[in-house]
């Protein structure tokens, strides 16, 4: 009798596992209407949200909002018993901050400019300094050349000369301005003098949040201070920076030193905020430890300094209220006994417009093991038409990015998605290794990129017209193309979600 009730306990469990298989998506693809788009939507992109800044009262209104609704959906907590992900940001009012060169001194803000993020305190004197052309320090050229700038001022110019290049994206070009001041705290410069066209200014720097380092990060990346000069202290030495830039030239040059006496004085001002990711997830049942994501950013930019309100209906409203219906629809067809065989995580991050924040607080703060979870579907803009499309299929595409990156499985589990229920077309323009965009690397989904995830990121390509305007509205949105696109993306998750094996990781990230 034991094994009879084995067996019949197996079989049980091979049907229900066949159901959730073959189940049929369609009916759970259908509740995503463009009633309901435009409901949501209305909201998330509205007035009363006031472009959804980071951080910002109208984005803690919208993460409010987007919890209510999953807990309205059945869409359960995805960060142990709460739907948010918190992670800190800091900015820093600079109470005291001088620069005094060859016995002139110079004024904050109109002649120099401290770096974003500082140590808490500075107060250095140097008798000289050392010029390291353009600071750049790769596996190609070292700008130091060997040079000892221990315990010393080192300056050098922002930016990279002429013809320079480098296949590394922005964040870890040897160009990137922090990867430079920590190249020279490397070498051991005690703070740096970066010369500038133009410095950051004093209203930006003192109304920017930045995500705030872990001690050991803060220790480690922010330890010396430096400072943006302009040719208001160049020309006081009788040279201009472009002066500098044309005897450079694009090679690298011997390192020079300069007895002149230099004295720096900060004293910081920080103030913190924090903001969240908002997580919500739809267990799976036999395959529940491993999971599928489907992210969109729910921040945009905010309002000016007139009070516009950007209110980022497209971008990234529409992405943001796409992932909420796919989550209800994931929901719907648990409740009725037809869940996914993996969990799906649902998350919406916030900070993507100021460099993808909170999708990078997750890649190193992860809730679920990454190399259990099978991919990332990110939806960043799926609202509109393209203006600079001229073919006769635009209200009938959307842009795939990453179709032939980390895994030979994403175009043959997307493409046979939309081939069999909604016939999208599907251009992988922004694929092209020659895009002067880069769009890969500039949504969330690169931070799972990054870390071996294999990734799809479904786009309408605006790039222009009502981009980061003020004119990003509601009214311009096109809700049956967009309900067709979320739908797609929803029939490629359900696929994800329900097959018998992960994604493969057969193909390397190429930047």
């Amino acid at each position: 009798m034991g094994k009879n009730l084995l067996l019949a306990v197996c079989t049980l469990a091979s049907v229900s596992v066949h159901a959730q298989k073959t189940a049929d998506p369609q009916p759970f693809a259908k509740t995503i209407t463009t009633t309901d788009l435009k409901k949501h939507l209305s909201i998330i992109a509205s007035a009363e949200m006031e472009g959804r800044d980071t951080p910002s009262p109208g984005l803690e209104k919208a993460a409010a909002y987007i919890e209510t609704q999953f807990k309205a959906f059945g869409v359960q907590p995805g960060n142990k018993d709460s739907y948010r992900q918190f992670f800190d940001l800091e900015k820093d009012s600079a109470s005291t901050l001088s620069l005094n060169m060859g016995g002139m001194a110079f004024t904050a803000w109109s002649d120099f400019a401290p770096w974003i993020q500082m140590p808490q305190t500075a107060d250095l004197k140097f008798n000289e300094y050392v010029f390291v052309g353009y600071g750049i320090v790769d596996e190609k050229r070292d700008d130091y050349k060997n040079a000892d700038v221990k315990g010393k001022l080192v300056i050098f110019l922002a930016g990279q000369p002429d013809g320079f290049k480098t296949d590394k994206p922005r964040r870890q070009s040897p160009v990137f301005t922090a990867n430079k001041i920590a190249n020279a705290k490397n070498k051991g410069a005690a703070a740096v003098l970066i010369i500038s066209d133009q410095l950051p200014s004093q209203q930006m720097l003192n109304n920017s949040y930045r995500p705030k380092p872990a001690v050991a990060a803060q220790e480690e990346n922010n330890s010396i201070p430096a400072f943006f000069i302009n040719d208001n202290v160049i020309k006081k030495d009788g040279h201009s920076i472009s002066e500098i830039k044309s005897s450079i030239g694009r090679e690298t040059i011997d390192p020079v030193t300069r007895q002149l006496p230099v004295a720096i004085q900060y004293v910081s001002g920080k103030k913190t905020a924090t903001v969240s990711n908002v997580v919500g997830l739809v267990e799976g049942s036999d395959k529940k430890n491993e999971y599928l994501f489907v992210t969109a950013h729910y921040d945009h930019v905010g309002m000016d300094e007139k009070g516009n309100i950007y209110y980022g209906a497209d971008d990234d409203g529409s992405g943001t209220v796409s992932v909420m219906k796919m989550a209800e629809a994931f929901a719907k067809a648990k409740k009725e006994g037809k869940g996914p065989r993996r969990t799906v995580v649902f998350m919406l991050v916030a900070g993507e417009e100021k460099g993808l924040w909170g999708s990078e607080y997750y890649s190193e703060n992860p809730i679920f093991p990454l190399d259990k979870t099978t991919a990332d579907l990110n939806i960043d803009m799926i609202g509109r038409i393209d203006t600079e499309r001229m073919t006769a299929d635009t209200q009938n595409y959307v842009y795939v990015v990453g179709h032939n990156k980390l895994s030979t499985d994403l175009p043959r589990i997307n493409e046979g998605a939309n081939n069999k229920y909604t016939k999208l077309v599907l251009d992988y323009k922004f694929d092209d290794p020659n895009d002067p965009n880069r769009i890969y690397y500039r949504s969330d989904h690169y931070n799972f990129a990054r870390k071996g995830v294999p990734v799809l990121f479904f786009y309408d390509g605006m790039l222009k017209a009502d981009y980061h305007q003020p004119t990003d509205t509601v009214d311009k949105i096109n809700f049956s193309l967009m309900a067709k696109r979320a739908q797609m993306i929803f029939y490629t998750a359900w696929e994800m979600a329900n097959r018998n094996d992960m994604l493969k990781r057969d193909l390397k990230l190429t930047q």
